[in-house]
């Protein structure tokens, strides 16, 4: 579920497509989006029995260690886009505002924290060119639980 007000338009990231813009301000660290209807939860050995375009990994997010969430009823969450200067933490399927943030501003996180291990996205950053590659969990949980903390203090 997204919390605040907000609205999908084309995103002002190059070639990705339709973003998801905050209608209203979020102060930092408050949530933006949480999870509220998880149905489906496979470890990823199941999950990369699919093809990489079957729309059970194209709905799929890493929930925690090598569990990931699915959601084929394609939600407006789905338009949250990747970027390696997000506006918005992604910690345990939880968004969460990087900063006190305005209304209008594109909502966008780390992919790297969304994806297997190891895995690489089929596009690269539109902005630096670099690979999109997800972390391990541990790195993963170290990474978004530190900033998490940064966010609350």
């Amino acid at each position: 579920m997204i919390l605040p007000r907000y609205r999908v338009e084309p995103s002002r990231i190059p070639g990705a497509g339709k973003g998801l813009f905050l209608d209203e301000p979020v102060a930092r660290g408050r949530v933006i989006v949480a999870p509220d209807n998880i149905h489906t939860v496979w470890p990823e050995a199941r999950l990369r029995q699919y093809p990489a375009d079957s729309v059970e990994v194209e709905s799929s997010v890493r929930w925690f260690e090598d569990q990931f969430s699915l959601t084929p009823e394609w939600s407006d969450e789905c338009y949250v886009n990747h970027s390696f200067t997000p506006t918005a933490l992604w910690h345990l399927g939880f968004i969460f505002a990087g900063d006190d943030l305005a209304a209008g501003i594109e909502v966008t996180v780390d992919y790297r924290l969304v994806i297997g291990s190891g895995e690489v996205m089929p596009f690269r950053d539109a902005v630096s060119g670099r690979e999109i590659v997800g972390l391990d969990w541990q790195e993963n949980l170290r990474s978004s639980a530190g900033r998490l903390l940064q966010l609350l203090a």
